[in-house]
């Protein structure tokens, strides 16, 4: 299986299409896949090239300003939809390179990829495709990228929720996680579920009503007609 994996892998499949390939849960291939990129990873923890952030990304969050966490954009209106990347040397001219889309008002991470291993050329044209639909992006501290992403994982779990199966295989580019975050999620300190164009909106605020009544969060669904955005 492991061997399997490997080979699709190298031929740039995500870890869902591995699993629709392999006719398995997604749930068994995301540890081979961050076992096999282990294997080629120097021992100890590599160093980290580049992190950057959209811009925006602090709007509706309470942050602590002892951090010195700066947004340089905000009021961009990004709903609290934050991408982070973030790339680790992989070599002498090599990155291995992770992308994170956290909803940092309700449900965590929603998305996941990578580890990719790319050229600075190649990271920087997918760098500019990754931030594509937002105002900008904007370098930031891994401490930064660390608070932002497991933080709101720790957020969505009080809510009910869990990462998308495609984060373990990434969650280690981010560095080791052993603190509260700095950030208050929620939008100004509430839960506020905003649907997504492949969200079940259903299921969410079912899941979100197990534990908050209706007039401790807000939300704003659509219809089913609704056409992706």
């Amino acid at each position: 299986m492991k061997d399997r994996v490997r080979e699709l892998r190298l031929q740039g499949r995500s870890p869902k299409e591995i699993a629709r390939a392999l006719k398995v849960a997604p749930s068994v291939v995301a540890p081979l896949v961050r076992a096999i990129a282990a294997e080629s990873a120097p021992t100890g923890e590599p160093e980290v090239v580049g992190c950057w952030i959209n811009t925006g990304w602090s709007d509706g969050l309470n942050v602590d300003p002892a951090r010195g966490w700066v947004d340089e954009a905000p009021g961009s209106g990004v709903d609290g939809m934050v991408c982070v990347l973030v790339a680790r040397r992989h070599g002498y001219d090599r990155m291995a390179v992770s992308g994170y889309l956290a909803d940092v008002y309700c449900l965590g991470v929603k998305n996941a990829i990578g580890p990719d291993v790319l050229d600075e050329r190649e990271l920087r044209r997918f760098r500019e495709y990754f931030f594509g639909e937002y105002a900008g992006y904007q370098e930031a501290p891994i401490d930064l990228a660390r608070h932002l992403v497991l933080g709101s994982i720790d957020y969505a779990r009080t809510l009910g929720f869990e990462p998308d199966e495609e984060f373990e295989p990434v969650a280690g580019a981010l560095g080791a996680w052993e603190e509260k975050s700095a950030i208050t999620f929620g939008r100004d300190g509430r839960p506020f579920y905003m649907q997504g164009p492949h969200d079940d909106a259903a299921k969410v605020l079912r899941i979100l009503r197990r534990t908050l009544s209706d007039d401790e969060f807000d939300h704003v669904t659509v219809s089913p007609g609704w056409p992706a955005r």
